[in-house]
């Protein structure tokens, strides 16, 4: 092993701890199945709760290349290594990452937690994550990645490669709460066998420097599925450019594209989503709904639909505007004032319903926006 440093999660120092749960971590793990905690270029904590022993296993990437032979057979297999200038330094020189598999017929009740964090100046953070889901499990994680407020500068490289074997429902949330002047090059990519479910859930309501990030989800067998949901909230000089991809490849297989974003002072956000219909039977809707409250910012949506095959149901709806005065006028004459009525609208905006997340995390979520838009 790498040589763990932390016997628990609260040996941690409390400003570090306390900024990962903003990020939806949690520290009382008899919440979770386990948790992994990567922060700048080394991996601190990795431990799975006792009693989901031989239903998952966790650990450092680099350990389990050492330990399972076969998992060379998926290391960039659903991303490429040399996709672009971040996937080939990745793959030059990475720090670790974490390796998750839930074994066959696991039923995880607590989903599985894992915090990225950068705390030292100008660090460079390249993590190689792979995520197996065995057949016939059910699994879900949440992942937040954090910056300590004394970074003044830095970037994260990150390479995701999920499986999701047939039957399986894999559901994961990551949650990004950067530094305002962090660069973010998230890449990842699925692949989902007959029967299985996908569900990515991408949370960022936090300034970042410059983001780009365009998951991808191959539904290869027969009645997969695939779905993303985004919600982004923008400010100050952030330039993000988040979208996502589902290419529908198995008979009879399904895909959706949900995203929320709002953009204020003079923050820039792309919206790129693609569905491809490559087989027959296939089923598959996006939305993208942008809300304007600055007239600095800007947000550019752009859907697209491709396929060759005639059997197939498609559609897209986008949609970018403001506040209207009405709904502010209507709030306002109910006694609230006008930022606490653009508050109340922006919450309901911003709604994690659409995320189908559990109770205990949707809480947890809410709690972010709430203390995000109380001040507008």
């Amino acid at each position: 092993m790498r040589g763990y440093l932390m016997s628990k999660l609260t040996d941690l120092p409390h400003e570090i701890l306390e900024r990962a749960l903003k990020a939806g971590i949690e520290s009382d793990e008899e919440e979770r199945s386990g948790s992994y905690f990567h922060v700048d270029s080394k991996t601190l904590y990795s431990t799975v709760n006792e009693m989901y022993e031989g239903r998952v296993e966790m650990m450092d990437v680099k350990d389990a290349l050492e330990k399972h032979d076969w998992l060379g057979e998926y290391w960039w297999n659903a991303v490429k290594a040399d996709a672009d200038e971040h996937t080939k330094e990745v793959d030059r020189d990475f720090s670790g990452g974490y390796f998750m598999r839930f074994l066959e017929g696991a039923d995880m009740e607590f989903p599985l937690q894992s915090c990225l964090m950068m705390t030292e100046e100008g660090v460079q953070q390249k993590v190689h994550n792979i995520i197996i889901a065995e057949k016939g499990s059910n699994a879900r994680i949440i992942s937040g990645c954090v910056t300590d407020p004394q970074v003044g500068e830095g970037a994260h490289l990150g390479i995701s490669e999920f499986y999701v074997k047939e039957g399986a429902t894999l559901n994961f949330t990551m949650i990004h709460n950067w530094a305002e002047t962090i660069k973010v090059r998230p890449r990842s990519a699925a692949v989902v066998e007959a029967g299985g479910t996908f569900i990515s859930n991408y949370i960022c309501l936090q300034p970042v420097a410059d983001l780009q990030m365009y998951p991808k989800a191959f539904c290869r067998g027969r009645g997969s599925k695939a779905t993303f949901n985004n919600i982004i909230y923008s400010s100050k000089n952030s330039k993000i450019n988040a979208g996502s991809l589902v290419d529908l490849q198995g008979e009879g297989s399904s895909g959706e594209i949900v995203s929320r974003v709002i953009a204020l002072d003079s923050a820039e956000i792309t919206a790129p989503g693609k569905l491809i219909g490559s087989n027959t039977g296939v089923k598959a809707h996006m939305e993208c709904q942008g809300l304007l409250l600055s007239d600095g910012a800007v947000i550019h949506a752009i859907p697209e639909l491709r396929t060759s095959y005639k059997d197939v149901d498609m559609s897209h709806e986008a949609a970018v505007g403001k506040i209207a005065d009405k709904e502010i006028n209507y709030l306002m004459s109910r006694g609230l004032s006008r930022e606490e009525a653009t508050s109340t609208i922006v919450r309901g905006f911003l709604d994690t319903d659409i995320l189908g997340l559990p109770k205990d995390l949707k809480l947890e979520i809410d709690k972010i926006v709430d203390s995000m838009v109380g001040g507008l």
